[in-house]
């Protein structure tokens, strides 16, 4: 089995962290538990020039870091974390154009095989729009082509709509998306076969719409900072290349395509309608209510992907299919952290217990869905167990996240604090235990 996060992006992405280099993707796939990750941006020059530089061929359509890249980082890695980490070449593409009297505009995750295939897409790219100017090259070019471009490419690349219901940049988006994909891909909709889901929904909720049930639903991180991978991921049990992701998507065979990671949907910052402005969060029958206007301003609210979903929907929840893929909800363990000692997740305190666990357990995705809560209670604090059984569990509470603003699930609640008296300083002690010591000066340095 291994995970594999194929969205994200580079330093060289606009709003994106400067530590987004393969050094601090390769080492934070380790600490995560992520095998696979996407190059992401390899349309643009300078990134490519690196990827060039940086990657050796691996698997057939993998590439993995050359030693020398990697290994400063990996000399800071919890030796429990260590694993082997490969590289997708994958890119994000913004298309901004007009259709059907509407502008659109839509975001696309294109795959190559290989570095070859990746220049000579770059090339047909070059003769549109700069791919100099972000990452994720803004283009004005119909998706349709977009895709006619990418199959024209290589026989083994492909395309998948990216984060499809996001109001302002997807393909069935609100604000200019379409409401379907045969309308947005014309005569190639056949031609994909895999549809990423996006933070703020899930499969249950793209299970209302019969119109999806042809396609493979896949989860990624969009990260723009390496802290943020596999908060949304996908497994597989897959042949690890390229081709063995592919026919894990193209075949939606349960024997190799195991499903995907999710965040809870409440939590992705555009699951209700609202205004970000004016501090307005409102349901859908709020939004109805009010004409779709702010109630503090009176200007249109953004309409959120729960509202979306159900306007496009034709199930209703119970009917959808029987056949859809696994899926586990997670919240990363930073955030469980922060709820725990009640700080924020970059703080000193939550970035040493949290290396301190990877230390003793191993990665991420093990602590948060293996490892006996009776041991982290044991190691760390009782609350901790008790934020994590809640994730496992599903019995978390939610304040949904809306017109750009993240929702914030809560795994500690205060009964758990009035019930379990002294657990701060149970945690306070964890911090000291003798069998590992982590402290905050101890955290790797990621540059």
């Amino acid at each position: 089995m291994f995970i594999a996060d194929l969205h994200l992006h580079s330093h060289y992405s606009r709003a994106t962290s400067k530590t987004l280099d393969l050094e601090n993707l390769n080492y934070w796939a380790q600490l995560k538990g992520v095998t696979v990750v996407g190059t992401a941006d390899f349309t643009h020059p300078e990134w490519f020039s690196t990827l060039e530089e940086q990657l050796d061929e691996a698997e057939p359509g993998l590439y993995k870091l050359r030693d020398e890249y990697s290994r400063p980082l990996e000399e800071q890695l919890p030796s429990k974390c260590r694993g082997e980490v490969r590289f997708m070449l994958t890119v994000e593409i913004s298309s901004i154009y007009k259709k059907n009297g509407r502008i659109r505009k839509v975001h696309n995750i294109v795959f190559m095989p290989s570095l070859l295939a990746a220049a000579k897409f770059s090339a047909e790219l070059a003769k549109i729009g700069n791919l100099k100017a972000d990452g994720r090259p803004i283009l004005r070019l119909d998706c349709r082509d977009l895709l006619e471009i990418v199959l024209e490419t290589h026989p083994d690349a492909f395309l998948v709509p990216a984060h499809i219901w996001t109001p302002h940049f997807a393909v069935l988006g609100a604000a200019s998306g379409f409401d379907s994909l045969e309308e947005c891909f014309e005569d190639l909709t056949p031609h994909l076969f895999a549809v990423e889901t996006g933070l703020s929904s899930d499969p249950p909720m793209n299970g209302l719409l019969s119109q999806l049930d042809r396609y493979t639903l896949i989860s990624n991180s969009d990260a723009h900072s390496p802290a943020k991978l596999m908060r949304e991921g996908n497994i597989f049990e897959s042949e690890l290349s390229y081709y063995g992701i592919k026919k894990a998507w193209e075949t939606d065979d349960p024997d190799i395509w195991r499903g995907t990671i999710e965040f809870f949907p409440e939590a992705g910052k555009y699951h209700l309608d609202g205004h970000r402005k004016c501090g307005e969060r409102m349901t859908p029958e709020e939004s109805a209510a009010s004409g779709g206007l702010c109630p503090t301003c009176g200007r249109k609210v953004t309409e959120g992907v729960f509202n979306r979903v159900h306007t496009l929907a034709d199930r209703h929840v119970g009917m959808q299919r029987e056949d859809m893929e696994p899926f586990i909800h997670l919240v990363p363990l930073t955030e469980v952290l922060g709820q725990v000692f009640q700080q924020g997740e970059n703080t000193k305190k939550v970035q040493a217990e949290y290396f301190r666990l990877l230390h003793q357990f191993g990665n991420e995705f093990s602590i948060l869905t293996e490892t006996p809560l009776e041991e982290l209670a044991a190691f760390s604090t009782p609350l901790l167990a008790t934020g994590i059984g809640r994730v496992r569990d599903s019995t978390v509470d939610a304040i949904s996240g809306y017109d750009g603003v993240y929702g914030v699930i809560k795994t500690i609640t205060d009964e758990d604090r009035d019930l379990l008296p002294g657990l701060e300083a149970a945690g306070e002690i964890g911090l000291c235990k003798d069998n590992i010591q982590v402290s905050s000066e101890a955290t790797p340095t990621v540059k």
